[in-house]
């Protein structure tokens, strides 16, 4: 294969283009390669937030007071609602890898075990899919357990409401 360098680096002659190249992506090699990609953490945090949330048994992500904060921040109109997504979810992004820690609440009556490792599995499968960044872990704190009763008792009016 010839490349057709004419008036690159210090001369005509195509040799002297192709040694000023030497060591340098570009010329020759394919496009993909050509350029750097740079994830950002929130990206990463987002991606494994959502593969979370699919995993049938995970209720919400999130230790108690982020939780609290974050649905209050929900109800602030302009506040931005975006942090939903990330909330429970840390990341460190590296050049090539990625370690992922997750807060969860499970369900009542699941295998937090089943549920765990279903979670690592679609959270790497998504991040690597997505990212082709290595997964190197997925920490799981279970920091709760949704109990059936609860969501009656968080729609039910208080007492002293107006209605």
């Amino acid at each position: 294969m010839t490349d057709n360098i004419t008036s690159v680096g210090g001369g005509s002659r195509p040799e002297a283009g192709v040694s000023a190249l030497k060591g340098r992506t570009g010329a020759g090699a394919p496009a993909e390669t050509r350029g750097r990609t740079t994830i950002a953490d929130g990206v990463v945090a987002k991606i494994a937030g959502m593969a979370a949330r699919e995993v049938p048994g995970i209720h919400s992500l999130g230790a108690g007071m982020a939780r609290a904060f974050g649905a209050m921040r929900e109800r602030v109109p302009g506040a931005g609602g975006g942090g939903a997504v990330t909330r429970g979810v840390k990341v460190e992004v590296g050049e090539r890898q990625a370690a992922v820690d997750l807060d969860v609440v499970v369900e009542y009556g699941v295998s937090i075990v089943d549920v765990a490792g279903g979670v690592r599995v679609n959270v790497i499968s998504a991040v690597e899919r997505m990212t082709g960044l290595e997964v190197v872990e997925v920490n799981i704190a279970v920091d709760d357990v949704h109990l059936p009763d609860d969501e009656e008792q968080q729609t039910e009016p208080d007492e002293g409401r107006v209605r």
